[in-house]
Parts: structure tokens; C-alpha cells; sequence
């Protein structure tokens, strides 16, 4: 009888996490790449063209941002996506974060 109580356990486990996962706001996440004194800046341009398939113009002007402002927001979309995005920009060597977008 308790191999059944077990596995009955571990179903409501899940069945409370899912319940916590679907209220999520619609707020799409972002992620955001920020200055540093280490990429040059035609590297930057670069990452942004191959890992996010930016045309050349789109991926200087993003450039641009994070080294005039500071940082720009590359990519927006759930927050899976933007931690895949993160993680992808630290492989480049580009410090990034992710941020709920706020309205």
C-alpha cells in the first residue's frame, strides 16, 4: 500500500506547482546587455548579427546603446527564452541580464 501513497504524493506535488506556474503575467520579459571596458564594440555588433540574426544596421544601432547609454534591451519574450538569451550573451563574453518589461 505504500507504492500507492507515493506516487499519489508526488502527483499533487506537480499538480501544486502547476498551479503556481500558470498565473504568470502576460509582461513579456527582456534581455538587456550592458556597457563593459572589455568587448570592442564591431564584437558586440557582431554577436548581436550572428546570435540573434540582426541585420548589420539594427545590430550597430543596438551597439550603440550599450555604449552611449549604457545598455540596451536585444530581445524580448518569456523568461525561458530570455534566460537562454543571457546565458547565450555570457558565452559571447557580454555581460547580460533579464528583466521583467514593465508597462
Amino acid at each position: 500500500m505504500g507504492g500507492v501513497t507515493v506516487p499519489l504524493e508526488i502527483e499533487q506535488t506537480r499538480s501544486a506547482e502547476e498551479t503556481f506556474a500558470v498565473p504568470e503575467p502576460d509582461v513579456p520579459w527582456v534581455t538587456i546587455v550592458h556597457n563593459d571596458p572589455v568587448n570592442l564594440m564591431s564584437y558586440v555588433t557582431y554577436v548581436f548579427q550572428a546570435y540573434f540574426g540582426y541585420s548589420k544596421d539594427k545590430a550597430h544601432k543596438l551597439m550603440l546603446d550599450v555604449h552611449h547609454k549604457g545598455r540596451a534591451v536585444v530581445s524580448s519574450g518569456t523568461r525561458e527564452e530570455m534566460e537562454r538569451d543571457v546565458q547565450a550573451m555570457h558565452g559571447y563574453g557580454l555581460w547580460a541580464t533579464l528583466s521583467q518589461e514593465r508597462q
